[in-house]
């Protein structure tokens, strides 16, 4: 509908893949379906058993929870629409659905960068001061972290997305990605948004580069401590208990600042939807497979878990025998 010279967006068309052939959007749609369906198994048994198993009921699995509900969030946002013009070539969005995506898309994205600077100091308080670990991170604390946590994500979704779609848009109202990100959605906007992308550019920098800055300070005092160790059984136990997070937060933070933060001479659309599947999709796919495989831990609270389901599978099949 058209107001003046402006045209009033009722929905928006994600481009997603739709320039590849038919076969290998099938074949996408495959391989995009299984990380997702993997994403959600594996973050939800990381949930269930941290919560089923009293050995897990520790801050860094109370934390590790929470990561895990942020990532199964932030798949949701993402995959089903995705997968949705993949397969049925559904490529339609409304202005309501597309401001909804965007919103909680940076709802679940400045959560997860808070969370895992509290999950670093967690891991530093547990290294660097062991005696007083179950004293500071009791549990009235590490709520109020994890709430610290989430919080941030609500005011930055709500100022930039109420920001964002209060301009007018005109002409095109193709999206040239996969999902509704601000940079192809503010390219639609036929207004002076140099405000907007001074506040846009501001707070990714602030939003990334605070949590990393105290990521890095935890890690460094980490190392440090790690070092004043004497033994090297010693050492490799306390950077056992770090080396998952570290990994998971450098896949996280490196896909993230190839994506947004590259020139704009080398980030082409195509490029750029690449870089996000891997914080997007694949990242949270990643991330119950590290926990798992790299703690042993988890792998052991997993095997308990199975075994004890098994158990009252045997035991509710012979009372009914019976």
């Amino acid at each position: 509908m058209v107001e003046g010279n402006w045209t009033r967006v009722s929905e928006f068309i994600l481009m997603s893949f739709s320039s590849l052939p038919t076969e290998i959007q099938s074949l996408l749609f495959l391989t995009f379906l299984f990380i997702y369906l993997v994403t959600l198994l594996g973050n939800s048994l990381i949930i269930l058993v941290t919560l089923a198993d009293p050995m897990l009921h520790s801050p860094m699995y109370f934390f590790l929870r929470n990561f895990s509900f942020l990532e199964i969030g932030f798949n949701l946002v993402i995959a089903p629409k995705m997968l949705g013009t993949l397969i049925a070539q559904d490529t339609t969005i409304s202005f309501l659905g597309c401001a909804t995506q965007m919103y909680f898309f940076f709802f679940f994205g400045v959560s997860e960068c808070v969370l895992l600077a509290t999950m670093a100091y967690d891991r530093y308080v547990a290294i660097c001061s062991p005696l007083h670990y179950p004293v500071i991170m009791n549990p009235r604390t590490r709520a109020k972290l994890a709430a610290a946590s989430w919080f941030p994500g609500i005011p930055m979704a709500t100022v930039q997305t109420m920001w964002l779609f209060s301009f007018p848009f005109c002409g095109s109202n193709k999206v040239n990605h996969f999902f509704c990100d601000s940079p192809p959605v503010l390219r639609l906007v036929c207004a002076d948004t140099t405000l907007f992308e001074i506040y846009a550019i501001i707070g990714t920098i602030l939003v990334v580069m605070i949590p990393c800055l105290l990521i890095l300070c935890s890690y460094t005092r980490i190392a440090a401590a790690i070092l004043k160790i004497p033994s090297a059984k010693g050492k490799h136990k306390a950077f056992s208990t770090c080396s998952s997070h570290l990994l998971v937060v450098s896949l996280f933070y490196v896909s993230l600042s190839l994506t947004y933060f590259r020139p704009k001479s080398n980030n082409s659309p195509e490029s750029k939807k690449v870089l996000s599947l891997c914080y997007t999709v694949v990242t949270p796919m990643l991330n119950p497979i590290i926990y798992s495989l790299r703690n042993n831990e988890v792998k052991n609270a997993l095997g308990r878990t199975f075994h004890k389901a098994m158990g009252v599978r045997t035991a509710f099949c012979r009372h009914f025998e019976i």
